[in-house]
């Protein structure tokens, strides 16, 4: 499957600013293969090196510009809409907020070079009241170091062809192909890093003895509480101080739950499943000391260990006169 050399020859720029342009709009089709296409063309000088570059920088303060006024208006609700929506699970909106306040223009000219931080610091900028002149002279810095380092990699290659002629006609045969390899190997790229996080995750669940341990030594532990509203009526209890978290209000109560401090998850789901899931999704929002219950509820109880009576629950316990 050849990559129309012509396509991209006929409609070249076209191609690079709506693929950039696509792509910094937060959908993760990666531009990357078609920057290094077009620095290597420009080696044969069937592109203009300056134009691309102009080209494509246009299409990512474009895209920026847009979040960048989002991110003024909306505020928290695009950036937890974007954090939902990437495949990057260790990019969050905290961690992007605390590099905006320490470094606020540095991070906005290397932000490109971050999967998922280059669609999150527009409008975290937007929202935390930078200048637009401001933003935009640090993002035409960040994106124009992001294009010319991509495209001047392409530019090494291309010369390369030119050296080697008939190098040129293997990758007209092969370009296509091995631009659908690049978007496949960028997905499963992500996927595996995510895949990692689970699997910390998994390694991190706590012990119900080392719990009980931290509890008794008086350490500063927050505990939630995952388990259905249902699930409590036949077990009236919860682990003590634990807060109770349904799964679907994170998103707006997250603020909630301390960043200095260790936070155990807990459900009686078998393998803790809503617990993984819900500390993957905490990790996003910017909590990162996260480790469920291994065992849940149910070891908890089973160990015989302490429990609170939870408040609505207490009032059906009828009281007992004092004597006399």
């Amino acid at each position: 499957m050849a990559l129309p050399t012509d396509i991209l020859l006929t409609y070249g720029y076209l191609l690079i600013f709506v693929w950039v342009l696509v792509e910094q709009l937060g959908i993760p089709l990666p531009s990357v293969p078609v920057l290094l296409a077009a620095g290597a063309l420009s080696a044969q000088r069937q592109i203009s090196f300056p134009a691309a570059l102009a080209v494509a920088v246009a299409a990512a303060l474009s895209a920026d510009s847009v979040w960048f006024f989002i991110g003024r208006t909306q505020g928290h609700r695009v950036l937890r809409l974007l954090c939902r929506l990437s495949l990057e699970p260790t990019t969050c909106v905290r961690r992007t907020q605390d590099s905006f306040g320490r470094r606020r223009g540095t991070m906005l000219m290397f932000a490109k070079f971050v999967p998922g931080l280059s669609t999150l610091a527009p409008p975290v900028a937007g929202q935390n009241g930078m200048r637009y002149g401001t933003f935009l002279l640090y993002d035409c810095i960040g994106s124009s170091f992001w294009v010319v380092a991509t495209m001047a990699c392409g530019r090494f290659f291309g010369d390369l062809l030119k050296r080697n002629p008939g190098l040129l006609n293997w990758v007209g045969r092969f370009s296509g192909a091995l631009l659908i390899l690049g978007v496949v190997a960028f997905f499963i790229g992500r996927l595996i890093r995510r895949r990692m996080v689970l699997n910390e995750l998994a390694a991190s669940r706590l012990e119900p003895e080392e719990l009980k341990q931290q509890l008794d030594a008086g350490e500063p532990v927050y505990i939630i509480d995952l388990r259905h509203p249902l699930e409590l009526v036949p077990d009236p209890f919860t682990l003590p101080g634990a807060v109770h978290f349904s799964p679907d209000a994170l998103t707006t109560r997250h603020q909630e739950i301390p960043r200095d401090r260790d936070v155990v998850l807990y459900c009686t789901c078998p393998s803790e499943a809503t617990s993984a899931k819900v500390a993957l999704q905490l990790h996003k929002l910017g909590v990162e000391r996260v480790r469920p219950l291994r065992g849940g509820f149910d070891e908890w109880k089973r160990l015989g260990y302490p429990m609170d009576a939870i408040p609505p629950f207490k009032t059906l316990v009828p009281a007992i006169e004092p004597a006399g």
